[in-house]
């Protein structure tokens, strides 16, 4: 395996988990009011741009690299999910739109569609974790098993 491709999957690796944790943070305490953790919306939108660009890096620098199966798998769980938190959030607004538009009307909400939002509030995020803390645990083995040799 190429160390440098390895360390440059790692270091987008570990944007991402920095990334999503400044941006769940400013989220969880609205927007940072209370904590005095303000992050700008522009600022947020470049977040989420740069979180989906490191994500689809991290699933093709992973895809090329030559690794057991179960790191390979976490690895990607990690950037498909991260890729997938602001694309669905983008595609539950513009379904809702064109459900307006169409005078689609779910249950009497005025078009609400809720499964683009349920992945992107609840399940991508739920997966980006676990991705994440798999290819924490692996890595951490890892470093281990070459000190220990």
């Amino acid at each position: 395996m190429n160390t440098k491709t390895i360390q440059a999957r790692n270091t987008i690796f570990g944007s991402l988990v920095f990334i999503f944790a400044v941006l769940v943070t400013a989220i969880v305490t609205g927007m940072g009011r209370r904590l005095g953790f303000v992050i700008p919306f522009p600022v947020m939108t470049v977040l989420a741009a740069v979180f989906v660009t490191l994500a689809v890096a991290l699933v093709i620098i992973t895809a090329k690299l030559k690794e057991p199966g179960i790191r390979k798998l976490f690895f990607i769980v990690t950037g498909v999910s991260a890729a997938l938190i602001p694309i669905c959030a983008i595609l539950h607004n513009l379904v809702y739109a064109l459900c307006i538009k169409l005078g689609w009307d779910f249950g009497g909400k005025g078009g609400d569609e809720a499964v683009f939002f349920i992945l992107a509030i609840l399940v991508c995020p739920a997966l980006f974790v676990l991705g994440a803390m798999g290819s924490i645990v692996l890595l951490v083995s890892a470093k281990l098993k070459n000190k220990e040799s």
